[in-house]
């Protein structure tokens, strides 16, 4: 009996083992990679991760989950993508421009969902915003320049250059500054140009403008906004304000953001992940964004850069640092 026992208790076992590996085999897997961390990208993977585990999709229970940061550089953006490629996910998802589009050319017939890219279009990422077509869409951060341009000329009246900082390499923000000198040529400003193509060269970007712009504005540029601290000692130094396209660089130190929550942008890109997992064809599913922009304030900052924020100015914003 105590043999029969145990053979009982080890059949237990191996079937145990074996429902076990065959819910493993059939869970689902996401990779998610993005060009480097900072936190509007660390913002958005958490949005992601969150929509999928509030939709059933549980990391280490109802979600095989692989994430990995390309730590700003392409090879090794490249080398991700391939390996990803390569583990038989059921969906890849790529945070920001370069990031998608090496899962792009990696994917085969892998689902690529991108986020956080300003110009899908032009990045060549989908044919356009409402029938996307192949086997990739995603969530575009692509915001006006108008009404960031209005706050900027409120706050610095006597604005008359905007300088901007971005990674020439980088096809999101050669179309951002094509937009934004359009959009400054309608509001009677001009534009001083200063690119950076690693983070390491950003401060020496932002000191070549300190005499050439009234104030600095940056773009949603990766390269740049990893390394917004440098830009803010920069704008506070030689009394520049410098404004940024996305809340959480108000956080590391910009005066003034109009722009989107990233974590929000992320759940929206979740939503659409959640969609592709349940068998959508990201072909049918439309480019989608955010449709509302936060408004953020940094006192310090403003005080350091010789700006001054009405009552009326601070009540209306989303939120003020201080």
């Amino acid at each position: 009996m105590f043999h029969w026992k145990l053979a009982s208790v080890a059949t237990a076992l191996l079937l145990v083992a074996a429902g076990s590996a065959a819910t493993r085999a059939d869970t689902p897997q996401v990779a998610i990679t993005y060009i480097i961390d900072h936190p509007a990208i660390d913002a958005t993977r958490k949005g992601i991760i969150d929509e999928l585990a509030e939709s059933g999709y549980k990391e280490e229970e109802t979600l095989k989950l692989h994430v990995q940061s390309a730590q700003g550089n392409m090879p090794t953006q490249l080398q991700i993508a391939r390996e990803f490629a390569g583990l038989g996910a059921d969906l890849l998802v790529g945070i920001s421009t370069p990031s998608a589009q090496a899962l792009q050319s990696a994917a085969g017939d892998i689902p690529v969902l991108f986020s956080a890219v300003t110009d899908p279009v032009g990045a060549k990422l989908v044919a356009s915003l409402e029938a996307p077509g192949g086997s990739i869409t995603g969530v575009s951060d692509r915001q006006p320049f108008g009404p960031t341009l209005k706050l900027i000329k409120a706050l610095v009246p006597d604005v008359k250059t905007v300088g901007v900082i971005y990674n020439a390499g980088e096809a999101n923000s050669v179309s951002q500054v094509e937009a934004l000198t359009k959009e400054l040529a309608t509001h009677g400003l001009e534009i001083a140009e200063s690119t950076a193509a690693q983070t390491a060269m950003v401060a020496d970007a932002a000191l070549s403008l300190a005499d050439r712009a009234d104030v600095i504005l940056i773009p949603t540029d990766s390269t740049v906004v990893a390394a917004v601290e440098s830009v803010v000692n920069v704008g506070r130094k030689a009394k520049v304000p410098v404004f940024a396209s996305d809340t959480d660089s108000v956080e590391r130190g910009a005066l003034a953001a109009l722009g989107f929550d990233y974590y929000k942008l992320g759940r929206l890109t979740g939503q659409m992940a959640v969609r592709v997992l349940q068998g959508e064809s990201p072909a049918s599913i439309p480019v989608a964004t955010l449709k509302t922009q936060d408004l953020y304030l940094n006192r310090s900052a403003a005080a350091a850069m010789g700006v001054r924020l009405s009552e009326e100015l601070l009540a209306s914003a989303t939120k003020v640092v201080d």
